[in-house]
């Protein structure tokens, strides 16, 4: 019985924790900005290009700005998981709230999920965001494999908020993070292909940005949209990185 009564205080904790953050959350405009508006903002000035607007052969076919909606889609979690959940974390542990939280029926733990759920679910609505400004004004189809474009997508959130629980764990400070998170922001967007779609890179170096996480990512996600199963190759590297990330998280990461 007094089992049953402990799981039930720290489900409530827990809940009470991801009502607090989500709140904490809808107060930073500048998050919001970057991870819901800047990635579908960015679609439409690409989309306004007329040459990204006509069929290319060099592309089989497709016009540029099909290749970026996949790319637009990555950034919003990129950015999520790396830019703005790092220094949220850092700044609790920094300030001695995860130490506090210790001494709690509330985990730090929980603090900490409830942080890549938020994260995670802004990510998300991101994707849904560049999906229909791709559609309703450029006339990008939705993708075609739901199921393997669904599986491709979690994979990439879940390798994002890995990597930013990596920043998280190796910054000492609410800067280092902001700063290292800056430092990985730039390569990471790079192999998604903001500056080159992956299909538009030479080929030794697409081969290159496909063992990246998103690179493969991309790869994935356009194979989805175009109606085949992503290849299993870029899934298992999604998922491999996701585990490694993930492991040196927990190896590293400290609650003080």
């Amino acid at each position: 019985m007094s089992t049953v009564i402990t799981a039930t205080r720290s489900a409530t904790a827990t809940t009470a924790v991801l009502k607090t953050e989500a709140r904490l959350f809808g107060r930073e405009p500048g998050s919001l900005f970057w991870v819901l508006v800047f990635p579908t903002l960015l679609l439409g000035v690409l989309g306004a290009i007329p040459s990204f607007r006509e069929a290319q052969d060099s592309l089989d076919g497709l016009r540029t700005i099909d290749l970026y909606v996949p790319v637009t889609v990555l950034l919003g979690m990129i950015v999520a998981g790396i830019q703005a959940m790092p220094p949220v974390v850092t700044g609790y542990r920094e300030r001695g709230i995860l130490r506090r939280m210790s001494t709690t029926p509330v985990r730090p733990s929980a603090l900490l999920s409830a942080q890549m759920v938020l994260h995670g679910a802004a990510a998300l609505v991101s994707v849904l965001l560049s999906l229909a400004v791709g559609r309703l004004v450029h006339d990008v189809p939705l993708p075609r494999q739901v199921f393997g474009y669904v599986l491709a997508l979690l994979l990439a959130v879940a390798v994002a908020l890995a990597l930013g629980a990596l920043l998280s764990a190796l910054s000492r400070t609410q800067k280092i993070a902001t700063a290292a998170g800056s430092a990985v922001l730039f390569p990471m967007m790079f192999t998604a292909g903001v500056w080159l779609p992956v299909q538009a890179m030479p080929d030794v170096l697409a081969r290159i940005v496909e063992v990246t996480p998103f690179g493969a990512a991309a790869q994935a996600l356009s194979e989805a949209t175009a109606g085949d199963w992503p290849a299993w190759s870029h899934l298992g590297v999604l998922t491999l990185w996701t585990v490694v990330l993930t492991g040196a998280a927990v190896r590293w990461f400290r609650w003080q």
